[in-house]
């Protein structure tokens, strides 16, 4: 499973990090949320190596979420060097979250 990550971590694990990030703000209660998540984890495991992949619970962390301009979950966003690079709201299909990497 991808590594939910808290506000407290966001920097250090997203900002900071050298590869891409692609962040899932996600809700538990979110039932798209639920259908991406096998998907997800495909994508971290063919990313390994090349980018990282974590998911942010909207509901724990939602001064992260506002920061970002997250309304609608799921949203993805791929962040690059501490920015963001590319974002997409709704569970997307694998082929259009990998293009985000391109």
């Amino acid at each position: 499973m991808s590594e939910v990550i808290t506000s407290a971590e966001f920097q250090s694990k997203v900002l900071d990090e050298k590869q891409p990030v692609l962040v899932d703000f996600f809700a538990t209660w979110c039932g798209p949320c639920r259908m991406l998540a096998p998907t997800l984890e495909e994508i971290t495991k063919e990313m390994d190596g090349k980018a990282k992949v974590y998911k942010l619970d909207i509901d724990q962390s939602p001064e992260i979420a506002s920061r970002y301009g997250v309304m609608s979950v799921p949203t993805l966003i791929l962040f690059e060097g501490g920015q963001v690079k590319k974002q997409t709201v709704g569970a997307q299909p694998k082929a259009q979250i990998m293009a985000m990497f391109d």
